[in-house]
């Protein structure tokens, strides 16, 4: 494990310039934090106990030590400060609060575009299948802290009840399969689809990559957005999809044709996919699952091989749970209460995740294993105790609610 690094510090600089907690500020280092402030507009131009580089590393803190009150996150961002933390003044919760409005979410967002890509390398067991490096698209949808803000910008779910206890946002998420590193990202409110929100990902996506999704995702636009950035697509399919047998292959599958809703009637402009279908027999599982994929020749994909890897779907759900229930917390919900910082609160989560994945890729390399086998949560511990001082930390998570928290 990386030992916790600190940010060196030159005459005349700020104590706060020095605030180092261990993999974040590896995986994000000071310039280019710097940078992604710059870039977006969120410098000062008068010195700040909170200026903007310690609000970005308070908002990772904050999503690292999810459930913690916003002063006791503060106090760990001081420790950081090895001999200088006697001069660290702990901001109050308010003038922290009121520093998180005004860095936004956009230095986070932008932060993210930079960083978080595909973690695999040649050498990176389980992450590939044959020539292609294999992602997945999935989404979920995280509980909010219960504001009237929240409720008119992201909605709340409907019940047979009737409302939902909490406002939700919605978060559709690209990751790789075989790191679970998450590498694109949208938040939307309720009411938008994870069909309309994963469109906007779809530029993330690269050639030499073959994309899983289920089957709330096909639809022909969308498959061919997908497949216009290059990349391969192995997507499940309803069982009474209509896809007539144009030809039967040597493997099994067939090939067959897809259509724009306009053209199904008259067939015309045949978009040519292939079509793997199998059942879990085995299993006692007699359920029909149909693939479509871009894939066409089974010599480079053989039907067997494409049914056994599309079980690599479930690495993404894995993947979200991870920051969901052991990150975040279970039944915990975001403490934001307006809607900047619910994004900016997601995207601190999202980097955060990214950064212990991609501590966990780096020691899987140098064992020469796959990283699935590594403990997520026994490296979240691993991490959160690499911040000094952390026995002055509550070992119990904060309830929501225990602590005011602006914003």
């Amino acid at each position: 494990m990386a030992r916790v690094g600190q940010v060196k510090s030159s005459a005349g600089e700020r104590i706060s310039d020095r605030i180092a907690i261990g993999v974040l500020t590896q995986a994000f280092p000071p310039g280019l934090v710097d940078e992604v402030i710059a870039e977006t507009g969120r410098g000062e131009k008068r010195s700040r106990l909170l200026p903007a580089r310690v609000v970005v590393y308070f908002v990772l803190a904050m999503c690292l030590f999810f459930g913690q009150g916003y002063e006791e996150v503060a106090r760990l961002l001081g420790e950081g400060l090895g001999e200088g933390r006697r001069s660290w003044r702990v901001p109050t919760t308010a003038a922290i609060g009121r520093a998180r409005r005004r860095l936004g979410v956009e230095p986070l967002r932008v932060l993210f575009a930079r960083v978080c890509r595909p973690l695999a390398v040649p050498g990176t067991e389980g992450a590939w299948y044959r020539r292609w490096r294999v992602v997945a698209v999935d989404g979920t949808t995280l509980d909010l802290a219960d504001t009237e803000a929240n409720d008119e910008h992201f909605g709340r779910p409907g019940t047979g009840r009737g409302r939902g206890a909490f406002p939700q946002a919605r978060l559709v998420a690209l990751a790789e399969c075989g790191t679970h590193g998450v590498f694109g990202a949208e938040v939307g409110a309720l009411s938008v689809g994870e069909q309309a929100l994963s469109r906007r990902l779809f530029a993330r996506l690269r050639e030499g990559m073959l994309l899983l999704a289920d089957r709330g995702f096909y639809g022909f636009e969308l498959w061919q957005q997908a497949r216009a950035s290059g990349a391969d697509l192995l997507w499940r399919v309803r069982a009474n999809a209509a896809l007539p047998v144009v030809r039967v292959l040597e493997d099994g599958s067939y090939l067959s044709t897809v259509h724009a809703e306009q053209d199904r009637k008259s067939r015309r402009n045949p978009v040519t996919v292939r079509v793997v279908e199998y059942t879990l027999a085995r299993t006692g599982d007699a359920t029909l699952y149909r693939l479509v994929t871009t894939v066409l020749d089974p010599e480079q994909a053989p039907a067997a091989e494409l049914a056994a890897l599309y079980a690599q779907r479930w690495e993404i759900e894995t993947t979200l749970d991870e920051i969901k229930t052991h990150q975040r917390g279970p039944r915990l919900v975001l403490r934001s209460k307006y809607p900047w910082g619910v994004e900016q609160e997601i995207y601190g989560l999202l980097l955060v995740h990214h950064a212990i994945r991609q501590l966990m890729h780096q020691a899987a390399l140098h064992e020469g294993v796959d990283p699935d086998r590594l403990s997520f949560t026994r490296t979240l511990r691993v991490v959160r105790r690499q911040v000094p001082a952390q026995a002055g930390l509550s070992p119990r998570q904060t309830r929501q609610g225990t602590h005011p928290h602006p914003g």
